[in-house]
C-alpha cells in the first residue's frame, strides 16, 4: 500500500525520529509500504519523516540502478539484491576518510527540485533490520550518498540545508513556492 508523502513545510520533515524499539509486524507493515510508496514515486530512499512518522526508520533500494559504488555489508559483498530493499532502524553514520563528492541530489518531499550538494564518498553505517539483526555497512557512491541522505532526514537535516548557498539561491525560490503550498493545504 502507498503512503501519502509529506512535502517542505511540514514540521515533522524538522523532527528527530525516536528509536526504533519494536521488531514487529507493524515495522514490517510499515517498511513493506514505504518500499511500495518509494517505488511508487520512483525514488531510492524513503524516510519515516517523508510520510509523518517521526522515527529512527528509512528505506534504502536501489535495485534498479546501475551499479557504480562499492560496498560490504557485515565485511562480504552479497549481490545487491540479496539485501535490497533495505530497511534501517536506527542508523547511525560514520564519515570514513574519503574526499567530498558532488552530485545533484533531489528529494521526495521537495518535487521537481534538485541541487548539487557535496557529501563525503565512503561511509560506514550501523543500522538494525526490521527484524533487529544489527548490520554494518561501509559503501560509497550512490548507496553510500543515499544513506547519508535519508539518515540525515532521521535526525531533520534535509538536503537543501547541506547545499552551499549559492546552490540553494538558485532554487530557493521553487523552495519557498512549495513550503506556501504545503502551508496552504494544511491550513484547509
Amino acid at each position: 500500500m502507498t503512503l501519502e508523502i509529506v512535502h517542505y513545510g511540514e514540521d515533522v520533515l524538522h523532527q528527530k525520529g525516536e528509536a526504533v524499539t519494536r521488531f514487529d509486524g507493524e515495522l514490517k507493515t510499515l517498511f513493506e509500504n514505504m518500499v511500495d510508496t518509494c517505488i511508487e514515486a520512483e525514488g531510492i530512499g524513503l524516510a519515516s519523516q517523508q510520510i509523518g512518522k517521526a522515527l529512527m526508520f528509512c528505506v534504502v533500494d536501489l535495485r534498479d540502478v546501475e551499479i557504480d559504488f562499492e560496498y560490504k555489508l557485515d565485511g562480504t559483498s552479497p549481490p545487491l539484491e540479496l539485501f535490497n530493499p533495505i530497511g534501517m532502524c536506527n542508523p547511525i553514520v560514520t564519515i570514513l576518510d574519503s574526499p567530498k563528492t558532488t552530485y545533484e541530489e533531489g528529494c521526495l518531499s521537495f518535487p521537481g527540485i534538485r541541487g548539487d550538494v557535496d557529501r563525503p564518498d565512503w561511509v560506514r553505517c550501523e543500522y538494525q533490520e526490521i527484524d533487529g539483526t544489527p548490520h554494518i555497512i561501509e559503501c560509497n557512491g550512490l548507496l553510500g550518498r543515499c544513506i547519508q541522505h535519508e539518515v540525515d532526514h532521521l535526525n531533520g537535516i534535509l538536503f537543501t540545508e547541506r547545499m552551499k548557498k549559492k546552490i540553494f539561491k538558485q532554487i530557493q525560490p521553487a523552495v519557498n513556492q512549495l513550503k506556501a503550498k504545503t502551508i496552504i493545504r494544511l491550513s484547509k
